[in-house]
């Protein structure tokens, strides 16, 4: 798989794809500059297309890849404890079902402002 160098090492580079990913997945709308953002893109679609395949070997390839962060937590009264759902739970149950009837095309990238300071092109990247 061909990357941009994005101007890090490919360790850095492949750490920084795979939160980017992870927060992406999370958040579902993150800003970043532009060339990031492309290059998320390819990721992310490859993680939702694993996410709908939803067998066991989907799932541990998107989990060896997503990093293990808690997407979310409530707090359950009646039992008086905590519930976290990671961000591979959530592509698992709550993204990838929603677009079961949909083939690639995923995400989205809205260009903004450049970012000040340095100008860099900046963008919107959010699942659709």
């Amino acid at each position: 798989m061909a990357y941009r160098k994005l101007g890090r090492t490919s360790s850095q580079r492949k750490a920084m794809l795979r939160d980017l990913t992870t927060d992406l997945l999370i958040n579902e709308s993150i800003v970043t500059t532009e060339a990031r953002a492309k290059e998320i893109r390819k990721t992310v679609e490859k993680m939702i297309t694993l996410g709908k395949r939803g067998d066991l070997h989907a799932r541990r390839q998107a989990a060896a890849y997503v990093r293990n962060e808690i997407a979310s937590e409530n707090y359950d009264e009646v039992t008086d404890k905590y519930t976290s759902t990671t961000a591979l739970q959530k592509l698992f149950s709550e993204i990838a079902p929603r677009y079961a009837e949909r083939n690639g095309g995923y995400t989205r990238i809205l260009k903004t402002e450049p970012r000040r300071g340095d100008a860099a092109p900046m963008a919107i990247i959010e699942l659709v």
